[in-house]
C-alpha cells in the first residue's frame, strides 16, 4: 500500500510552490514555540534519549534543524521530494539528514528499521492531512520506527480547529495569504476526530503514556496583530511491555 498519485502531487505542487522565506509557511512557525514546547513534554518520557530522532513529515525542515541541536542523530522524512529540497538548502552545513519517505509503505518503513533500529519519532500535523483510507497504516508506521524502545509525539490538530480554519477561509477577503494554498492544493487540515487519534495508535501496538492539548501556533496574524492559534492535541507513545 502507498499514497495515492494525487495526494503525492497535491504535496509536491505545494511545495514547489511555497517560498523559501522563513515563516512563509501556514504552519511553519518558530522552534521555540513549536517544536520546543511539544519536546518538554515527550523528553520526560523517552526512555533511551540516545536513539535516533525522526522528524516524520518534517516538510522544510524548520523544526528538523531544532531537534539536531538538541540529539545526536536527526533523520527528517517526507513524502515531497520539493519539501527536502527547501530542507537541504536550509540546512547547508548538515545537521540532520533528510530522506523521501512514504510512511504509509510497509516495506519502506520496514527497511528504514532495518537500518536505524528502534527510533523516537515527533510527528506534528501529518496524521489529519492523510487520505483517510491511509491513516491507520501511517501509524502502523510510526510503530515500526519506535520498535521496542523508541517513544512516539504526535501533535494534532483537535476537532475544533477545523471550525477555526473555516472561519479564517470564509471571512470576507477569503483565505489568509498563507492559509489559501493549503486549500488551493486540495489539502484537507482538521479531518481526524480526537477520539481517533489514540485508537490509531492502540490499533498499532502502542500505548499512550500521556497526552493533553496546547494551541498550535502558526505564522499567520488576525487583522488585530494577534497570532492565528490552533487547538491541538499531544500524545505520547510507546510500547510497555
Amino acid at each position: 500500500m502507498s499514497v495515492t498519485s494525487r495526494y503525492r502531487e497535491a504535496w509536491e505542487a505545494f511545495w514547489r510552490e511555497a517560498s523559501a522565506e522563513p515563516g512563509a509557511v501556514f504552519w511553519d512557525a518558530e522552534p521555540v514555540l513549536t517544536v520546543g514546547p511539544h519536546l518538554a513534554l515527550f523528553e520526560p518520557y523517552l526512555a533511551d534519549p540516545a536513539l535516533p530522532m525522526v522528524d516524520l513529515g518534517c516538510g522544510n525542515g524548520t523544526q528538523t534543524r531544532y531537534l539536531a541541536d538538541r540529539f545526536p542523530r536527526v533523520l527528517g522524512l517526507d513524502l515531497s521530494a520539493a519539501a527536502l529540497d527547501h530542507a537541504r538548502r536550509r540546512d547547508p552545513a548538515g545537521q540532520a539528514a533528510y530522506r523521501q519517505l512514504d510512511a504509509v509503505e510497509k516495506e519502506e518503513v520496514q527497511a528504514l528499521h532495518a537500518e536505524l533500529g528502534d527510533t523516537n519519532v515527533y510527528v506534528r500535523g501529518v496524521l489529519h492531512q492523510c487520505e483517510p483510507d491511509d491513516r491507520q497504516s501511517l501509524v502502523d508506521g510510526i510503530a515500526t520506527l519506535v520498535g521496542d524502545r523508541g517513544r512516539a509525539c504526535l501533535v494534532e490538530l483537535s476537532g475544533a480547529a477545523k471550525q477555526a480554519l473555516m472561519g479564517l477561509a470564509g471571512g470576507p477577503d477569503g483565505p489568509p495569504d498563507k492559509l489559501a494554498p493549503v486549500f488551493r492544493h486540495g489539502l484537507t487540515p482538521g479531518e481526524v476526530s480526537d477520539e481517533a487519534v489514540p485508537e490509531y495508535l492502540r490499533s498499532a501496538g502502542l500505548s499512550v503514556l500521556a497526552s493533553g492539548r496546547l494551541p498550535l501556533r502558526t505564522t499567520e496574524y488576525h487583522p488585530d496583530g494577534t497570532r492565528v492559534e490552533l487547538p491541538s492535541t499531544w500524545l505520547v507513545a510507546g510500547r510497555t511491555a
